[in-house]
């Protein structure tokens, strides 16, 4: 089969991995993948499949030079954000989507017809909303906020889910949607639960890179970007509380980043604490560290707890919504504790002092990417 995975760019971030490992997967299966980007960036991920084939479409620009596009964008962006907030795609995503779909034309003039299309995050689909394909699934990263009734966000909704394909990358995620189906009122042509690829064999062999400036002795590690969502303010304060003596890795960047070295300080920790910046190769910092702690507000899947057990590190989590569950499952339940100062600072007391138990291969196989690649390709309505 010919697969297509979009995805609005490749920087380096968890969204972006999961699409590249997804294209990966679809090379590693035997089929003709190919990965296609909107964004330039400066360092961007790549596959680690030679087969894949990268594209790029500059969308945005290309949408502005129709003219019509960039009125277009300007309307949304002067009078309907004021309006609703968060508004502007419903203008630049209208051209967006014929771009799309002209340069669709294109590629399989070329490459012949796709079978599959998986535009990978909200954010990437929001730029092309107006383009509709059977072939098409939608991946939902993450949570979908949906409180109460709001005729904006049921406008969104039905811009951007209504007759869609909708795939979530967790139960935890598929049900946030089925909140918002009654909420906001739309129909979704299907809503199927397809977890995020994980090269379970890449990330062993990339654990084993050198990497000089891991620490020598035992240490904690947290890997994710410095963002109000993944809390790490929460897990300085319980590591703080806790007592531990072990040293404290944060590898990762972010708006968050001074004002957690602030409270680092604050707490009188900073000498414990290393922050070790964005890595593009994490694993070797998740393979030699004694525990993985993730201190997330929210998840849609929390990838990078599998990623940790794959290089064969313990972990914790927080309880938060999303798909952290669909990992943490059986006898890994008790790798839960609740989202609060006290009960994480108990937890790694806990996960320091006991024996780190052995990595169980069975865990990581609803995850593994052959099986995930599978699950998208036998998806019904492949046709136009």
């Amino acid at each position: 089969m010919r697969t297509l995975v979009v995805v609005r760019s490749l920087k380096m971030g968890g969204m972006e991995r999961v699409a590249v490992n997804l294209a990966d997967a679809f090379a590693d299966a035997g089929h003709e993948s190919h990965l296609v980007s909107f964004r330039r960036v400066e360092k961007p991920l790549g596959p680690l499949n030679p087969e894949v084939k990268q594209h790029h479409l500059p969308l945005r620009h290309v949408s502005r030079l129709t003219v019509l596009g960039f009125l277009l964008e300007l309307f949304a962006r002067w009078v309907l954000n004021p309006l609703l907030k968060r508004a502007v795609f419903l203008g630049s995503g209208i051209m967006g989507g014929v771009v799309f779909r002209l340069w669709l034309r294109r590629f399989e003039r070329r490459h012949g017809k796709v079978d599959r299309i998986v535009f990978r995050g909200q954010g990437t689909f929001e730029q092309v909303w107006t383009f509709r394909d059977r072939r098409a699934r939608y991946v939902l990263e993450n949570i979908v906020r949906a409180s109460k009734p709001s005729l904006s966000r049921r406008l969104f909704a039905r811009c951007l889910y209504q007759n869609r394909h909708l795939v979530a990358v967790s139960e935890g995620v598929a049900e946030t949607v089925r909140q918002a189906i009654a909420l906001w009122r739309f129909s979704p042509a299907s809503l199927e639960t397809i977890p995020n690829p994980c090269p379970v064999e890449d990330i062993r062999q990339a654990m084993l890179a050198p990497e000089p400036d891991i620490p020598a002795e035992p240490y904690i590690v947290n890997v994710a970007r410095m963002v109000s969502a993944k809390d790490q303010a929460l897990l300085l304060r319980a590591y703080a509380y806790s007592g531990v003596t072990m040293p404290l890795v944060l590898v990762g960047d972010g708006c968050e980043r001074p004002n957690l070295e602030a409270l680092a300080s604050d707490l009188e920790i900073a000498e414990r604490v290393v922050f070790a910046g964005q890595e593009e190769n994490p694993y070797p910092w998740m393979h030699h560290a004694r525990l993985f702690v993730l201190s997330s507000r929210f998840e849609g899947m929390g990838i990078v707890l599998f990623e940790a057990l794959a290089c064969g590190t313990p972990v914790l989590s927080v309880d938060c919504p999303g798909g952290i569950r669909a990992i943490l499952k059986g006898e890994l339940e008790s790798s839960i504790v609740v989202h609060s100062e006290k009960d994480l600072a108990t937890g790694i007391q806990k996960a320091i002092e006991d024996h780190p138990p052995d990595i169980d291969e069975a865990w990581l196989d609803d995850f593994k990417s052959e099986r995930v690649a599978a699950r998208f390709l036998r998806l019904p309505d492949c046709s136009r």
